[in-house]
């Protein structure tokens, strides 16, 4: 339906409404919660603000016309109303015009006549705006029509927006530093941002059919959400203000929430304070609340009523911001108006859905939201303006049609021509009428794209400094003496040469590093070294490995260490004389000595006491409590677990694998298994003291799986039948852990556990844990504490685990809240993972779970690891995040390390670096193979150091940025409310963009965002990092998944934080053999009713299915002509003989081999209530949970900016 149709009315502003259902948006892990529970409606929270008088009236007329009217008059000095025709010739280009499109792509973006002061105003645009058609989604307009009708806006008063101007669409072929989002003339983005999420504070009512179709039970999508209101979404919320606020009044407000009327100008809440607010009904003990918090605009409360289920803009419309009716223009503050809107989520109020509503990402000194406009804008509040009609009472024009769009053509505006009113007396909504054109900003697609038309030679590691590809693109790596991307990863290839220069830039200093990462087939694994007993050459000060840095002296006799310039005799056997170029002359011959990575056999005193390791063992320890067992969780491990045994993980594929393995079960008390060769039947030994464990057998426990394995399958077998009537719900926890620990302590051997656990361990033992969710703690300061473990017990277990060499790996069957957070400690100090099914059921979930436990028992592990990163003088490795315990500042222990764990190092200086040398950094990791040899794996790698900060700007990854960005937030919520944390991240962020402006651009008008070339994309996915489940949940966020993706996102790489925060979406109309679609961009403007798009995470994968889907399409691929009979609930495809069917589940099956975990597929129809889920991953757009579209971030972003460099 129509992004105008709105959604109904019915109850004035403070009451909830019944009948909102919203789903469940349920454990993105697992099975959705059953039913999607009630919504009740977007709690009051709208109010916003005293509702001008006109408020119903308001929303009649806004439904009674589907198309916008234009928005009134600018002010009366200024130029003449907008709507009236004579405003600006959208084609005639004055001087300096602003593009507001793309920019041609024949022609130089045109740069602003020097003289023209720009003033990035507030401006509003109230052109022409397009219709919808009333059906559903109608006929999308072109793409050609919507844009000029976006960009056919008219400016009407004021200047540009704040955000808006210069952000020109970037130049795909421009290279320079600094995209300036300039290309085009500053203005380019004259409009204004958009308005995404202008939502009109009151909700329109509803229109037509549509409204009539409830939710599905659930809160529209998050961008629909913003619809729903019709109003646009969250760019106008957010932008309402485009001016440029004087310093002073650009001080946010916090969004005041009160969900009163709207204080007056005077008493608008100050900066600080909140004012008090009403809890959202939604929060309110008879209600539920909604799973999702509304989505945004609904949530902002503003549409109280059932939403329709399509509000958002047909794909190909422009975009949703304008969807709807102008906002009304309140004669308050905007900032009142906001208010509501924006909920903070913080510590104000309850954890409704509410709260967090419109509010885009925190920011400083406000409280959640952004400036006080919230009402969407960001940009300083104005007052009503005079020309404008009158408040919403009369509002004559809304009713009215839009006029016609304009015909197509490029247009453009000049922003100087635009008579910047007062603050005060513009309209607050007025701004937000602004749109700024999603095609004009910096897309992650064509970065994309434009590395991967680039990347096609392979990547040669021997230029120091050198920027690899993206990790999105594919490309080969050839090692000549720094280490591979695919083991390191940096998020500066040129470090400031000073402490000062790095501070005054922000830019974190930071490494990623996957010290066993799989390498593709074409490329060699590091080659092993083995230099006999003496061991491998180090430098005698400060232990650095021999590496291609070392610099050989007299003849050959010597070598100086390049990390500390201490000189080290070369022992006679390594002896080698040297070249003309002082080079050793076979240095070609030794992987040490021209490779970036490779690895030494260890010798016996790199060994713990000084012994060579026995053979690693693997214990799986399977809880049989009532729901184990009535899930069928029990029945799939042990059947599993016959098959898994052959493929125990092993160096030669050709040799039976060494390790060996032993089992347990428990509920409340543990059952050991002796399953000797030499037994006909296992025998079971019950441990019932738990509170002192200790394993009741030594021989027999620990076996080779060939020498036992019919024992094995006999008790494999047995296992469910002896405990399927079992009546035992309670569990433990910390004991299973102390058992399998106890087992390796006596076998004197390093190992994994393999933990099988569905409930909160509740039964007396040590590690005894108590419910302690409470929902009503999120967004205050004590939000943290859950976050944290709630006992320390297990924070000495994992000690102890660490030193024998003991990692967990946990797998979670919760049914309900098992506190993640407290469990979660001996896997993620051991180096282990957590893998977690919700609401496991066998027939659904069985698939994900057989693939992820197959992939982790067989992958590559190293035992028993330490790791320590070397750094030439000058810098120093201060912190580390990921799975690990560290007992000393310098040394990283792993009980295990896998192929996908990644530890992020973060550097500081200590001293000056000098340009010639450079930095160096080498990260050594000994650890024991899975065939029990102790070995050193060495990664080297050599970054630049430059004087000038444009050099930095030139050489940096976004991605491992935003890598070491989530991983330091994440880590952050522990001791610091979410606010806090979101806030220190938008101010970092800030100062870097700042700091290029300030330092690195060419001079242009403030009014223009200006963003360094390789960092263009740092707004948007920092939004991404903002909106995340950790830092902004939605009210059916549980704790526990919350706990998980912080835990699991703590060792993720690059690649795999780059697809979790900004997933990729690919349309799926054409498939062609040995080439993928091109994605398009994470919105839902982008979703085309006609078209099926497939959509990744890392952890997900989903199949959108638009309702008018060709028949020949769905024949292809589900087998039925008819979208009414697809089987939503499949989750894997029907295997079809035809080229379509074959070439998408061959994609499917290709990105499920890409990540660590297995991702299910679900099928999401448009419309379905699936589709809030699906929505969540539309990442640009506004989230259900108050995060900013990433228009209206950007317009943020923009906002601070300035006011830094004010």
């Amino acid at each position: 339906m129509n992004v105008n149709q709105h959604t109904p009315m019915a109850s004035p502003y403070g009451q909830p409404q019944p009948g909102y259902v919203q789903p469940g948006y349920a454990p993105l892990d697992g099975g959705y919660p059953a039913p999607y529970a009630p919504y009740n409606g977007p709690t009051s929270a709208y109010q916003p603000g005293a509702p001008p008088q006109g408020k119903e009236l308001f929303t009649e007329r806004l439904n009674r016309k589907e198309t916008f009217s234009p928005a009134r008059g600018p002010p009366t000095s200024g130029p003449p109303p907008i709507s009236a025709p004579q405003q600006y010739n959208q084609y005639s280009q004055s001087q300096g015009d602003v593009q507001n499109g793309p920019p041609p792509l024949t022609q130089a973006p045109p740069r602003p006549a020097v003289s023209q002061p720009y003033n990035p105003g507030a401006m509003n645009m109230s052109g022409p705006q397009p219709t919808y058609p009333q059906q559903h989604y109608g006929p999308p307009p072109t793409m050609q029509q919507v844009t000029n009708q976006m960009t056919g806006m008219q400016i009407s008063s004021g200047p540009p927006t704040a955000a808006g101007p210069g952000y020109a669409p970037p130049h795909s072929s421009q290279p320079p530093v600094s995209t300036a989002y300039s290309a085009a003339p500053p203005a380019s983005y004259t409009q204004a941002p958009p308005p995404v999420s202008s939502a009109p504070t009151q909700p329109p009512p509803p229109s037509g059919p549509a409204a009539s179709q409830q939710y599905y039970g659930g809160p529209p999508p998050p961008s629909q959400q913003p619809f729903s209101s019709s109003l646009p979404p969250t760019s106008q919320q957010q932008f309402t203000s485009s001016l440029p606020p004087p310093p002073s009044s650009q001080q946010p407000l916090p969004p005041s929430s009160y969900s009163g009327p709207a204080p007056p100008p005077s008493q608008a809440p100050a900066p600080g304070s909140f004012p008090p607010r009403a809890p959202p009904p939604s929060s309110q003990p008879g209600s539920f609340p909604p799973p999702g918090p509304p989505p945004a605009s609904a949530a902002a409360g503003q549409y109280p009523g059932p939403m329709p289920p399509q509000q958002q803009p047909p794909p190909s419309q422009p975009s949703p911001y304008y969807s709807g009716p102008p906002p009304p223009r309140p004669q308050m503050p905007p900032t009142s108006m906001a208010q509501s809107n924006h909920l903070p989520p913080g510590p104000l109020g309850p954890p409704g859905p509410l709260q967090q509503q419109q509010q885009p990402p925190p920011q400083p000194g406000m409280q959640t939201g952004y400036p006080p406009q919230q009402n969407g804008a960001f940009g300083q509040v104005r007052g009503p303006q005079p020309g404008y009609a009158g408040p919403y009472p009369g509002q004559p024009n809304y009713g009215a049609p839009a006029p016609a769009p304009a015909p197509p053509a490029q247009k453009r505006l000049d922003p100087d021509a635009i008579p910047s009113p007062q603050a005060s007396d513009m309209p607050a909504v007025q701004k937000s009428r602004h749109r700024i054109d999603p095609d004009a900003i910096p897309s992650p697609i064509q970065v994309i794209e434009d590395d991967k038309a680039k990347s096609t030679e392979p990547f040669t590691t021997g230029v120091r400094g050198q920027a690899p590809p993206l990790v999105t693109t594919t490309f080969q790596v050839k090692d000549q003496g720094n280490a591979s991307p695919r083991f390191i990863r940096c998020t500066a290839y040129n470090m400031p040469c000073t402490a000062d220069m790095a501070k005054q830039s922000q830019v974190p200093l930071a490494a990623v590093i996957k010290p066993l990462a799989t390498l593709p087939p074409d490329e060699t694994p590091p080659y092993l070294v083995d230099h006999g007993e003496g061991g491998p050459i180090r430098c005698n000060r400060c232990k650095a490995y021999m590496c291609p840095y070392m610099q050989f002296i007299e003849g050959g006799r010597r070598f100086q260490c390049s990390f500390c310039s201490c000189v080290t005799e070369v022992p006679p056997h390594y002896f080698q004389h040297l070249d003309h170029t002082g080079k050793r002359v076979d240095c070609y011959d030794r992987p040490e000595l021209s490779l970036g990575s490779y690895e030494f056999l260890a010798t016996v005193d790199y060994c713990k006491n000084n012994k060579l390791p026995q053979p690693p063992a693997f214990i799986f320890l399977i809880d049989v409590s009532y729901n184990a067992v009535k899930s069928g969780m029990v029945n799939i491990v042990c059947q599993e677990l016959k098959n898994l045994l052959d493929y125990l993980p092993r160096e030669n594929p050709e040799v039976e694998s060494v390790v060996r393995v032993g089992f347990v079960t428990y509920n409340k008390v543990l059952h050991f298994y002796n399953v000797k060769a030499s037994l006909a039947q296992p025998q079971m030994l019950v441990v019932s003291d738990v509170s002192d464990m200790f394993v009741p057998l030594l021989d027999g426990f620990l076996v080779n799986v060939n020498e036992s394995r019919l024992v094995i399958e006999s008790l494999l077998d047995q296992i469910p039948e002896m405990f399927a009537d079992t009546r035992e719900t309670e569990t433990v926890f910390g004991p299973v852990i102390q058992a399998g620990l106890e087992a390796l302590k006596a076998a004197d051997c390093a190992g994994k556990l393999f933990v099988f656990h569905t409930s909160l361990p509740i039964a007396e033992a040590p590690g005894k844990l108590k419910n302690r969710e409470d929902k009503k703690l999120i967004g205050t300061d004590k939000e943290k504490s859950l976050f944290q473990p709630q006992v320390s017990f297990y924070n000495t277990l994992a000690k102890e685990c660490v030193a024998q060499g003991c990692c967990v790996d946990l797998f979670l069957f919760p049914n309900q809240y098992v506190d993640l957070a407290t469990l979660g400690v001996v896997p993620v100090s051991t180096g282990g993972s957590i893998y977690k099914y919700t609401y496991f059921q066998a027939q659904s979930d069985q698939e994900r779970f057989l693939n992820d436990l197959r992939r982790d028992v067989q992958k590559l592990v190293g035992f028993d690891a330490v790791m320590r990163v070397r750094t030439s003088t000058g810098i120093r490795a201060t912190d580390f995040f990921g799975s690990f315990f560290m007992s000393n500042t310098t040394d990283v222990e792993l009980a295990g390390l896998d192929c996908d764990k990644a530890v992020t190092v973060e550097f500081k200086h200590d001293d000056k670096l000098s340009e010639e040398t450079g930095a160096l950094m080498q990260c050594a990791v000994l650890y024991t193979s899975c065939s029990g040899q102790r070995r050193l794996r060495v990664h080297n790698m050599a970054v630049n150091c430059c004087s000038q900060l444009a050099d930095l700007y030139r050489n940096c990854e976004t991605d491992t940025i935003i890598n070491f960005f989530s991983k330091y937030a994440f880590r952050g919520v522990l001791n610091n409310p979410t606010k806090a944390v979101r806030d220190t991240l938008i101010n970092q962020c800030a100062q870097i963009l700042a700091c290029y402006r300030k330092n690195c651009a060419s001079p242009s008008s403030a009014g223009q965002l200006i963003l360094p070339e390789c960092m263009k994309l740092l707004p948007v996915y920092l939004n991404c990092v903002l909106k995340s489940d950790v830092l902004l949940p939605g009210a059916d966020v549980s704790l526990d998944d919350r706990a998980y993706l912080r835990q699991l996102i703590s060792c993720m790489d690059v690649a795999d934080t780059h697809v979790f925060f900004y997933p990729r979406l690919l349309p799926l109309l054409k498939l062609e053999s040995g080439s993928l679609p091109v994605a398009v961009r994470a919105s839902e403007e982008r979703l085309s009713k006609g078209g099926v798009y497939l959509l990744e995470t890392g952890l997900h994968l989903f199949l959108w299915v638009g309702a008018s889907v060709q028949q020949e399409l769905l024949q292809n691929i589900f087998g039925t002509p008819s979208f009414s009979q697809i089987d939503s609930s499949l989750t894997s495809l029907p295997v079809l003989d035809n080229p379509f069917s074959q070439r998408l589940r061959e994609i499917i099956d290709s990105f499920r081999a890409q990540r660590s975990r297995y991702m299910k597929l679900m099928v999401v129809k448009q419309e379905d209530r699936a589709e809030l889920i699906f929505r969540h991953f539309l990442v640009e757009d506004k989230s259900a949970s108050g995060g900013a579209s990433y228009v209206d971030f950007l317009c943020h972003m923009h906002k601070e900016i300035r006011q830094l460099l004010s």
